[in-house]
Order: structure tokens, then C-alpha cells, then sequence
């Protein structure tokens, strides 16, 4: 970041977060290698910080990376990265059983409760687990960060650093974001009191918690109130797509390619697209079961239509997403299978990894679906916009974060309404052009309203004006 545009251009800062910047790799020779992580924080905030001098702290993961927490701090692509070395079995523990199989699950309501969760002995051990990975990390911060510093705290996986750092440094400023939905009280108390209380204080304790919507953080305040006793101060700040960023993607020679691919498997129909992982929340069942529906009751669709997906694995480890990946696998195969013709497959479904394709997958669409259950925000939505040859229709579920800034030019998709999806893909579908232009444009206008540097200006905003 340019400090010298800064609201806090005196005041150094340090990301926290668990996944970093960059990973390390070891050579045959010894040597350690680097390259840029993934993933829409690095994205969004690497190109801010790098060569300012700012330092970024987060879990060495593989072997290259506690070799390099092991040297302490290391330049690497720009940036000054102090890896944090956890015992792997405490670092499991936080990271599978706590942040991603109770935590995002918590936020996104994803539990049937009829039978799950149950907290026994083993959530004891995992949650002592959490604490203790957090007290590594604001260890690790209190050794490291430079006088007077700005540390901004990333995510639900760390919750809790902010107290024992207070204690150790006095000096620091400290701000948590979360790039999830809060959950609401009914849903949170699903926790054992005491976690909830050690989860809400250990978040009231930094300086100011931000979210991307007034809803997220409204339900933050609801939870600290009515299950705590406690008025944290909060602020909202949507992270934005980079529009210059996927803009030169976009225009990339890998991405070129990928367009032509897609192009020669599409042909000349309208395509429907989307980009997600196979994560619970992001509702990719029901998105295909829609565009099932959609062919069956709106017949002049088939074979005029291809629906395009990008669909990513995640959390492979969690067995709950091995089998969402499952069900999403079989009914896109049933859709093929009862639809599909020689010279027309109704949905072209890939699940590999590839952000070249992903973009071309954008730039083509007619119309960009996007129907969480319940999602943080959403940048793809705003990439959609930035990126479109064709005037994309956005439809999008409001329980996505990015609903509350693109709605006006958005068309409404009911999450849970399978049929009333189907209804929104035919209305987007045939949507006369001037109302698509305009819509679009709209869409555009506001995509191009905000970048990253915003959300990093309302962090240090936040880090000055709440500091104690």
C-alpha cells in the first residue's frame, strides 16, 4: 500500500492470517523456493502490501514452509513473511475439526441438527487445540511486529489472539475481519456455552471487527450482546474484485485459449455459468437441479442451452464434502443422461482447478448464477461484471454477501426454491437486450466503485479510530 495515501500512513502493519502468501518449497539441492499462494486474501491483499515493508504471519503448512518459519523472517515475492511452526497435531485440530467442521458450519448453517453437531471429549481437546494455535500465532506477533504497529487479523480460524496480544503489546493496534457470515444467536448457541463465550470475547477484544455487510455484522453484535454481555465495536467494508487485475487476465493468452475451447463446445448457444468450489454453501445442488427443472418446463431451451461450470474441490478431508461432491457429480450425469443428445450436452462440468478457464467461463457467460445458501461475500459476482463479452445477466441468491451492493442490477434467485430458480434462469434467458445492456451496465458501475484498496483503508481506518 502507498502509505503515503494511508489513513494511517504512520503506522506500520502486519497481516495475520492462516493460510499465507506465498508457499515454500524445497529443491533437490537444499534450496528454498517460493511461490504465490491462493486464494481471493492473497489476491486481494499481496499486490496492496508488496514492497512496503509490511510483514504477513500465517501457518507453515509443508515442509518448505517450517524450514522457512525456521529463518525467521523471509522476503518472498515482495512481501516479509514470518511462517508460524504449530505441532501438526494441534495445527489438525484447529484447522478440521474446529474452524472448518464447527466454525463454518456455525456461520453458514449448514448442520442438521437432528443430529449434528454433538460436542463430547474430543471437542475439548480440539477447541484446547484452537486456543493454543492462537496463543502460538499472537506470540509470534508480539516477538515480530514493529513499534505502534497495525495488525489485521484474518478470518474465523483467529479468533482468540487478540487478548494475549494486548497483554504482551500494549502498543498494537488490532483489527479482525471476517470473510464469512456471522451467525446469529439461535444458531451459535448450538456451541457449548463456554466456547461461545471464549469465541465472542476473544473477538470483542481487538480494536474493531469488520465484516462485508451490515447483516454479518449485525448478527456479530446480536451473538456478543444477548450471549456475552458484551458491545464490540464493529464496521462493514466489502472486499472488491481488483478490476484491473481480472481485467488482465481476462485478456491473457491462457485465457484467450480457454475461450476458444469453450467456444468450440458451445458453439453459438446461450450459456448459463458459474465458478465456485464444491463447498456446502455455494448450493451447487440445487443450481443444477434448477437447470434440470428448466428443460423439463421450459422446453424451447434444449439444445439451445449449455450450462458451464467451473466447480472446484474443497475441504476433501471433511467427509460431508466428499459426499456434496458426490451428489453434485451424479446429478449433473442424470441431467446429461436424460437430456442430452449426440451433437448436445446440457452441462459441461469441470472439476480441476484452472483460473484461465474460470475467467473464459465469465467472459462467455449469458447468464452468471450464483445462488448461495450463505456466503461472506462472493467476489465472483463482481468478476462476472467485470469481465463479461456478452452482458451478462447476474442472478444471485440474496444470501450473498455481495447481494447488498449489487442488487439493483441483479436479478433475485431464491436459494432453496429449485423451481423458482428455474423461473429466474428462463426470465434471464430471454430478457430483451435493452434490458440486459442496462442492467449490466449498472452491474458494471458498481463493480468498478470499490477496489481492495478500500477494504485495506477501512482496516486501518477502523485500527486508528477504535484504537485504545
Amino acid at each position: 500500500m502507498d502509505h503515503a495515501s494511508s489513513p494511517a500512513s504512520d503506522r506500520p502493519i502486519v497481516i495475520v492470517s492462516n493460510r499465507g502468501p506465498v508457499r515454500f518449497d524445497v529443491t533437490e539441492d537444499g534450496t528454498l523456493t517460493s511461490r504465490r499462494g491462493a486464494g481471493g486474501l492473497v489476491s486481494g491483499i499481496a499486490p496492496l502490501v508488496g514492497g512496503t515493508g509490511a510483514m504477513w504471519l500465517a501457518a507453515a503448512m509443508s515442509d518448505g514452509d517450517r524450514l522457512a518459519a525456521q529463518q525467521g523472517v523471509v522476503d518472498a515475492d515482495g512481501l516479509r513473511v514470518q511462517l508460524v511452526e504449530l505441532d501438526p497435531e494441534q495445527y489438525r485440530l484447529a484447522y478440521d475439526e474446529v474452524s472448518n467442521s464447527v466454525l463454518w458450519f456455525a456461520h453458514h448453517g449448514l448442520w442438521d441438527l437432528v443430529r449434528e453437531p454433538v460436542f463430547d471429549s474430543s471437542w475439548r481437546a480440539a477447541w484446547a487445540a484452537y486456543r493454543e494455535v492462537n496463543r502460538a500465532f499472537a506470540d509470534a506477533v508480539a516477538a515480530t511486529a514493529p513499534e505502534g504497529a497495525a495488525v489485521l487479523v484474518q478470518d474465523y480460524h483467529l479468533c482468540l489472539l487478540a487478548e494475549r496480544l494486548r497483554q504482551a503489546r500494549p502498543d498494537l493496534a488490532t483489527v479482525h475481519f471476517s470473510h464469512t457470515p456471522f451467525a446469529p444467536p439461535v444458531w451459535l448457541e448450538a456451541l457449548p456455552g463456554d466456547t461461545v463465550a471464549e469465541l465472542l470475547t476473544g473477538m470483542a477484544a481487538h480494536d474493531a471487527c469488520g465484516f462485508h455487510t451490515e447483516q454479518w455484522a449485525t448478527d456479530f453484535r446480536d451473538c456478543a450482546r444477548h450471549l456475552a454481555g458484551l458491545s464490540p465495536v464493529t464496521f462493514v467494508s466489502p472486499l472488491a474484485s481488483d478490476p484491473d487485475d481480472i481485467r488482465a487476465e481476462a485478456a491473457s493468452e491462457a485465457c484467450e485459449a480457454a475461450l476458444a475451447a469453450l467456444e468450440e463446445t458451445v458453439g453459438d448457444r446461450q450459456v448459463i455459468g458459474r465458478v465456485d468450489r464444491i463447498e456446502l454453501s455455494k448450493n451447487l445442488l440445487r443450481g443444477f437441479l434448477a437447470y434440470g427443472d428448466l428443460l423439463d418446463r421450459y422446453p424451447e431451451h434444449r439444445g439451445r442451452v449449455v450450462f458451464v461450470a467451473g466447480a472446484y474441490p474443497s475441504r476433501e478431508g471433511v467427509p460431508a464434502y466428499a459426499a456434496y461432491r458426490a451428489d453434485v457429480e451424479k446429478a449433473v450425469a442424470e441431467i446429461n443422461e436424460r437430456f442430452g443428445t449426440p451433437d448436445w450436452t446440457p452441462i459441461v462440468l469441470h472439476v480441476d482447478d484452472d483460473f484461465p478457464r474460470s475467467v473464459a467461463i465469465l467472459r462467455r457467460a449469458d447468464v452468471l448464477l450464483v445462488n448461495p445458501i450463505r456466503d461472506g461475500l462472493n467476489l465472483v459476482a463482481t468478476e462476472g461484471a467485470l469481465v463479461s463479452d456478452r452482458d451478462a445477466v447476474l442472478a444471485l441468491s440474496p444470501a450473498a454477501g455481495a447481494w447488498e451492493r449489487l442488487h439493483p442490477a441483479a436479478l433475485r434467485v431464491p436459494p432453496f426454491d429449485v423451481s423458482g430458480t428455474a423461473d429466474v434462469l428462463h426470465r434471464a434467458l430471454t430478457m430483451p437486450r435493452p434490458e440486459r445492456v442496462a442492467r449490466h451496465a449498472e452491474l458494471r458501475r458498481i463493480a468498478e466503485a470499490r477496489t481492495p484498496r478500500h477494504w485495506m483503508e477501512d482496516q486501518l481506518r477502523a485500527a486508528d479510530t477504535h484504537r485504545r
